[in-house]
């Protein structure tokens, strides 16, 4: 039998949850609520061309089309999520915003055969919708289902195609990963490419609004601008992460762990701190009486702690307490290093040897100067 799903988290501040699907929340973001009416006051004098005397009803028959259309977004979305949840990832929520909208997966693909089905499916959903959409518009006498279905088609197949291009952080950049990655075997050198091909194309966009601009062209240049912005940011992104993966693949916890004593989490805290001065140890563990890691002493809270008070504390009172997941072995390394980061982002994480013994302290930001190579 499964497991049911956690139970869902605070909805994040401007966002507003509508439902669920694949186990994980669908939020739409108050920006959204802005497009749509633009959608329906722009649809409006169309509408009016196509069945006059319909008055500010023409603005619902808008409104219409564009929950319409957010609805087909959220399907190419949940393609997605669907798809990613059926190889093992879970996914944390899927968002509806002014630029169309994301699915939030936790963790990487392990292989290129996963990037890429996570990958395609949206687009392939969005061409398929379209396509279906363009059939059913053609069956239609002239009037507003006629109308709306024409709007469906031309925004999903333009959605498929888009996202198709070949560059970060469009679907097409994580195809162009998947499909470099299997070449070279290297995930890195896959992000690379994809995210430069996703920097060539905020330049592509760019110099199209410049020509729009100055052309007068019937494309919003600011609209243009806003999607270079977009694009060019998400690829730096990408990239940025993936020299950050890239360092942390090569590091090794062992060599990077801080050595650590391990005391009883009631030992009083002058007694604990006796001990490591005299073994030369710089960090402090505390475990339970079963052995097991409970949390790792603050340097701050120990300052904070009068002298004439450490005979009387506890260690436990000044130690961070240890997350689930926080105690690693002390072999994890490469890959598995920065899969067990991903999982469980942590200030400190205690090493564990082969006994269970603890091995040392991996400070979180001994972890974060190694990456960025220092």
């Amino acid at each position: 039998m499964a497991a049911p799903d956690p139970a869902p988290p605070s909805v994040p501040r401007g966002m507003l949850r509508i439902g669920r699907i694949a186990g994980s929340d669908v939020l739409v973001s108050s920006s959204w609520f802005l497009i749509a009416a633009l959608i329906a006051y722009l649809m409006g004098p169309r509408v009016e061309q196509v069945q006059a005397g319909l008055g500010a009803w023409k603005y619902v028959v808008g409104l219409a089309f564009a929950i319409a259309l957010y609805l087909a977004i959220l399907l190419h979305e949940a393609s997605h999520a669907l798809v990613a949840r059926r190889l093992g990832f879970r996914v944390e929520s899927i968002t509806l915003h002014f630029l169309g909208g994301a699915t939030a997966i936790s963790g990487e693909a392990r292989r290129p055969r996963q990037e890429f089905w996570i990958a395609v499916v949206g687009p392939l959903t969005s061409l398929a919708v379209g396509a279906v959409a363009l059939v059913a518009c053609l069956a239609m006498p002239p009037g507003l289902t006629r109308l709306l279905l024409e709007g469906l088609a031309g925004a999903n197949l333009l959605i498929g195609v888009l996202n198709l291009v070949p560059g970060l952080p469009l679907d097409g950049g994580r195809v162009l990963k998947a499909g470099v990655w299997a070449a070279t075997g290297r995930s890195y050198i896959g992000t690379v490419a994809a995210a430069w091909g996703g920097r060539i194309t905020a330049l592509a966009v760019a110099a199209w609004a410049i020509l729009a601009a100055n052309a007068g062209a019937l494309v919003d240049p600011l609209l243009l601008t806003i999607v270079a912005l977009f694009l060019w940011v998400g690829a730096s992104q990408s990239l940025h992460t993936a020299r950050v993966v890239e360092r942390l693949s090569g590091l090794d916890a062992k060599t990077l762990a801080r050595p650590a004593l391990p005391v009883a989490d009631d030992l009083p805290l002058a007694e604990a701190l006796r001990r490591a001065e005299e073994s030369g140890t710089p960090s402090i563990v505390t475990v339970s009486a079963s052995g097991l890691p409970v949390g790792v002493v603050d340097p701050r809270a120990v300052a904070a702690t009068p002298p004439e008070r450490r005979p009387w504390v506890p260690a436990s009172a000044v130690a961070r307490r240890l997350d689930d997941g926080s105690a690693l072995p002390e072999s994890v390394s490469g890959t598995e290093l920065v899969e067990a980061l991903r999982r469980t982002p942590a200030n400190a994480y205690v090493l564990l040897a082969p006994d269970g013994s603890v091995h040392g302290v991996l400070l979180g930001s001994d972890i974060a100067r190694a990456a960025r190579g220092r």
